[in-house]
């Protein structure tokens, strides 16, 4: 017997996540009602993936659970805040408690990680698709913003942007390598990790950040727009990860790095002389300088204007 709307929200959605002393009513009510902090700014975002759009068809439950939140934590990341609270909408074609309890999984391994309750939200019926509403606290004034960058600053990225994408391609058979050597790019693109402790450790210390979700140099792009700048790559200092030389050609590497989205990384930009490398310890992930920030406007690599189609980035309705 198939499973009626409020009872797979009672048995698989009501529990999710970490119990906060700041949430006075969670699931089960007209709206949730919460106690923000005080002295604390309330950061905002919203982000939804739909089968085949974003995930491909047969990607396993606990996955897509995992990804809705961690491209949510991205966000949140990318603005040096603190996660706290998310609101959930689940679209499904049927109610299947398996499917269920491996989504629930998925989402509330990776909220609790992060101190995150989910309080509430909706079901309904239609073409598979995830969105979640998420809020965070960032002190007040300190939060990072895409505006900010200066000539002079230093570019920098957190981890390998690229491996989701060259991941996605392996998962579509667009690659041909050992198994083994995929095996960690399709785990990127499958389990992101949002940098949520990089992010707090960057507030007080970037100029400018943004994560990348939609390829690197679309996602520079929006930076330099937001700060009034230009940026100069160097091909030579981007990062690429064992699994990507194992698996790609250097062009095509140097493509899926530029290009590439669904990494969610931090892109962020240094005054010179900050020391990077206490950034990577607190951080907890490896840091790389990959350019640097001039007066002007557009993007260059070693000199030469970017491709238009590696600027334009990921766009729904392009």
């Amino acid at each position: 017997m198939p499973l009626g709307e409020f009872e797979l929200i009672e048995r698989y959605l009501s529990r999710l996540g970490a119990r906060r002393d700041d949430v006075l009513l969670g699931v089960g009510d007209d709206a949730a009602l919460v106690r923000p902090p005080p002295g604390l700014e309330l950061a905002l975002a919203a982000d939804t993936i739909v089968e085949g759009v974003h995930f491909p068809p047969g990607l396993p439950s606990e996955a897509i659970g995992h990804r809705v939140l961690a491209v949510n934590l991205s966000d949140l990341a990318a603005m040096g805040a603190e996660p706290a609270w998310a609101l959930l909408t689940l679209t499904l074609q049927r109610a299947e408690g398996d499917w269920l309890r491996g989504f629930a999984g998925g989402l509330h391994e990776l909220a609790r990680h992060h101190g995150l309750a989910v309080i509430g939200g909706d079901t309904t019926s239609g073409p598979l698709a995830a969105t979640i509403a998420i809020a965070g606290f960032v002190p007040a004034g300190q939060a990072l913003r895409r505006g900010g960058a200066q000539p002079g600053d230093e570019l920098w990225v957190s981890g390998t942007p690229g491996d989701a994408a060259a991941g996605l391609a392996a998962m579509s058979g667009k690659l041909d390598a050992p198994a083994d050597v995929l095996e960690p790019l399709v785990r990127r693109f499958t389990w992101p990790e949002p940098r949520i402790t990089l992010g707090q450790v960057l507030r007080g210390v970037a100029s400018a950040c943004i994560d990348v979700s939609d390829g690197l140099a679309g996602d520079l792009t929006k930076l330099c727009e937001a700060s009034g700048v230009a940026a100069a790559l160097d091909s030579s200092l981007l990062p690429r990860s064992a699994a990507m030389r194992g698996a790609t050609d250097p062009v095509s590497a140097q493509r899926f790095v530029l290009a590439g989205g669904d990494d969610y990384e931090l892109l962020f930009t240094l005054p010179a002389g900050i020391d990077a490398g206490e950034l990577q310890r607190a951080g907890g992930v490896a840091l790389t300088r990959i350019g640097s920030i001039s007066p002007g406007f557009g993007v260059s690599l070693d000199g030469a204007p970017l491709d238009r189609d590696l600027v334009l980035g990921f766009d729904h309705f392009r």
